[in-house]
């Protein structure tokens, strides 16, 4: 993997639970994430969010990003297959790693977005998928972010680390 990747598919999910939509295109807005999201504003109907209206948000429900690189790695190693969006994370890329992104600023296409920290699997995925991708996914589950600078999110946009 060099610095640079690409956007391969975008998802949300409109609630908690609910299956993820891949879309063509998705607004991402600063400071308030996905437009059409389960996380999107003070809409926070995700599964462990627990803001009022009002309240500030936490940092890292913007998005959430997910290396295809490490959805066929656990398919290769532990037999886990994961349809696409099974992972509940709205973006699938390829060739960027992006746990080198915590801590820095990248761009998504149009969008300027902020590592906020790794996106670990954890027991509530695994009840919605299978016995595994716990243990499997660790370390490599993807990453949550904020976004500085809003635009519009498709696939085929360039991931690319910012200074």
């Amino acid at each position: 993997m060099n610095g640079n990747g690409t956007v391969e598919r975008v998802f949300v999910a409109p609630a908690a639970e609910a299956e993820m939509e891949e879309r063509a295109d998705v607004e991402a807005v600063a400071g308030g994430g996905l437009r059409g999201d389960r996380y999107f504003d003070e809409r926070e109907t995700g599964t462990f969010v627990g803001w009022e209206p009002g309240e500030e948000r936490d940092d890292g429900y913007d998005i959430t990003l997910i290396e295809l690189e490490a959805v066929a790695a656990i398919e290769r190693e532990a037999g886990i297959e994961l349809a696409p969006g099974e992972h509940r994370r709205n973006v699938e890329t390829r060739d960027v790693a992006l746990n080198h992104l915590v801590g820095h600023r990248f761009r998504v296409g149009e969008v300027v977005c902020r590592g906020d920290r790794l996106c670990e699997p954890c027991h509530h995925l695994q009840r919605l998928t299978r016995d595994g991708v716990l243990d499997a996914l660790v370390h490599r589950g993807g990453l949550r972010a904020d976004i500085v600078d809003g635009g519009v999110i498709r696939p085929g946009d360039v991931v690319e680390p910012l200074g």
